[in-house]
């Protein structure tokens, strides 16, 4: 008999669903209230969240203060991805042109 173990984290979860929130939202960015509300949680809850975010270097407040958006990090990680990701199709495409030449 096979044993499925439910390994998720409501914290964690809920940070996931933080980094989402704020997509998108990097000019006005979004009030803790508004956080707060879309993400069914208590302000304390949202406060340490963002504390999260900001600590790990994913969050940060908008120059205005008191809003909050995705600091540049997220891009930062997505650009190294794309330049993995064209690196890895280049050796694949030496890899086609080696076998496939006549």
């Amino acid at each position: 008999m096979s044993r499925t173990t439910d390994y998720t984290n409501a914290a964690q979860q809920r940070l996931l669903q933080l980094i989402d929130l704020l997509a998108g939202h990097e000019l006005q960015g979004l009030a803790p209230a508004e956080i707060a509300k879309a993400l069914n949680a208590s302000p304390s809850v949202v406060t340490r969240d963002l504390d999260n975010l900001r600590t790990a270097g994913w969050g940060e407040q908008t120059p205005q203060g008191g809003r909050w958006r995705l600091s540049p990090h997220l891009i930062q990680i997505s650009l190294r991805h794309a330049v993995a990701l064209d690196t890895a199709r280049r050796a694949f495409d030496d890899i086609v042109q080696r076998y496939s030449r006549t």
